[in-house]
């Protein structure tokens, strides 16, 4: 049996950062359809969880600046 690849993920704080925008900008890209931000993975009671190859995946076909999460 191969074992599954571990999804990464990321929350509110991960996207700020790697995103390099304002908490209020962070609400507009996830939360205005024109922007078609992948929806989040889960909603935990701290927050929105997004799966970090699709925010990647969705930065890169919007040419959006990445910035390191390190």
């Amino acid at each position: 049996m191969t074992p599954m690849a571990q999804q990464r993920l990321a929350g509110r704080a991960e996207l700020l950062k790697l995103l390099g925008v304002s908490p209020t900008r962070l609400v507009q890209l996830t939360t205005q359809v024109e922007y078609k931000f992948p929806p989040p993975v889960a909603e935990l009671a701290s927050g929105k969880i997004w799966d970090l190859d699709d925010v990647l995946s969705w930065a890169q076909s919007s040419n959006r600046t990445v910035h390191s999460l390190d």
